[in-house]
């Protein structure tokens, strides 16, 4: 695996382990009930009120980092921040209310596997057959869980944890067109935004505000579990696609099971290790992917922070800004090559059948 691949690999597995562990900590305060409406709002609007002192920072050094967002990533911007930033939470919310939260936890392995498949099928990433066996054994582990035998079947928060993943499976595509860009603007605006959203329709529905100390508590787990995992989440973007940061992003809810274990002594049910063994499995199958094969790179032109690697061999005019990594729009020139590579931001082509 290239170094770049091993990168992005480590800041999709930290990005998992920040959202992980924030499900363990939205149940605590659904727990205390607070409505999960509001306690959706209260978690983005920490995330983007804290990005946005990061990013106040990040300018008063002055030098751009990052490629800004263009108008033409507002309509792409806007769909994200509406199906994962109003649907996916407060549908997560409300299955917490009813779920265990190490159940809830796992099934959040649930989101890797939209993400894989609307990748595949709608994006049309390279799937080969080692990801999707791995994708149907996190189904079968998720399915396990779920299930509550009797005339009940599935249940209805499981079901709500269902739909909160198919939303943040839509959301981690539509992030993938526009992760060129600025990451911690992308994830300030859908905080902010999906914050505003979430919390003015539980307001309006009758929910009222709680302490300040819960306010704050919420704002801290938003901003790192929602606001810096999300960062890190469309870095890694850049470097695998959304299939396999899917994959990798996987690893959230095996951290977020033993916490919810550890902090509401919640059993260690034979169906809970069944489930998460399959899970493991699943998330191996991805883990241990080996991708190279003679490719084509068409001619493109974009922006985005870079350094002149093997895929960036170009010339630099006057205006343009020196060391590296640097940003600027540049022009890649059609080139034919073969090595070991994900679907990043280079490697969006086509796969034979």
């Amino acid at each position: 695996m290239a170094p770049e691949s091993r990168s992005a690999v480590a800041l999709a597995i930290l990005s998992a382990v920040l959202f992980g562990a924030s499900t363990p900590f939205a149940k605590l305060l659904v727990g205390d009930g607070l409505d999960p409406w509001l306690l959706a709002g209260l978690l983005y609007l920490g995330s983007g009120l804290g990005l946005s002192v990061i990013q106040g920072l990040r300018r008063l050094r002055g030098r751009a980092s990052e490629a800004p967002l263009r108008r033409a990533d507002l309509p792409w911007l806007a769909l994200v921040a509406f199906a994962g930033g109003a649907i996916g939470p407060a549908l997560l919310m409300i299955g917490l209310a009813t779920t265990p939260a190490s159940t809830a936890a796992l099934l959040l392995n649930v989101e890797g596997l939209a993400t894989l498949l609307i990748a595949w099928i709608v994006f049309h990433e390279s799937v080969d057959r080692r990801l999707l066996i791995g994708a149907g054994a996190i189904l079968a582990g998720a399915v396990l869980l779920s299930y509550q035998g009797g005339p009940g079947g599935i249940g209805v928060g499981a079901l709500a944890i269902f739909g909160a993943c198919l939303a943040w499976g839509i959301d981690n595509n539509l992030t993938r067109k526009i992760s060129a860009a600025d990451p911690v603007a992308i994830a300030l605006v859908k905080g902010l935004v999906a914050g505003a959203v979430n919390l003015t329709l539980a307001l309006l529905s009758g929910a009222h505000l709680p302490p300040a100390g819960t306010i704050a508590f919420a704002g801290i787990v938003g901003f790192l579990g929602y606001g810096v995992s999300l960062v890190l989440f469309v870095l890694a973007l850049r470097g695998l696609g959304a299939a396999r940061t899917g994959a990798y992003f996987a690893t959230a809810p095996f951290l977020g099971a033993v916490l919810a274990v550890v902090m509401f002594h919640e059993p260690v049910t034979a169906t809970l290790v069944a489930a998460g063994l399959l899970m493991a499995l699943g998330l191996y199958l991805h883990l241990s992917e080996d991708h190279a094969h003679d490719h084509v790179h068409a001619p493109m032109e974009h922006e985005h922070r870079h350094v002149h690697d093997a895929h960036h061999q170009h010339a630099h005019g006057p205006d343009d800004p020196a060391g590296e990594p640097h940003v600027h729009a540049h022009r890649h020139a059609r080139l034919a090559h073969r090595h070991a590579h994900y679907p990043d931001l280079h490697h969006r082509h086509d796969h034979e059948a």
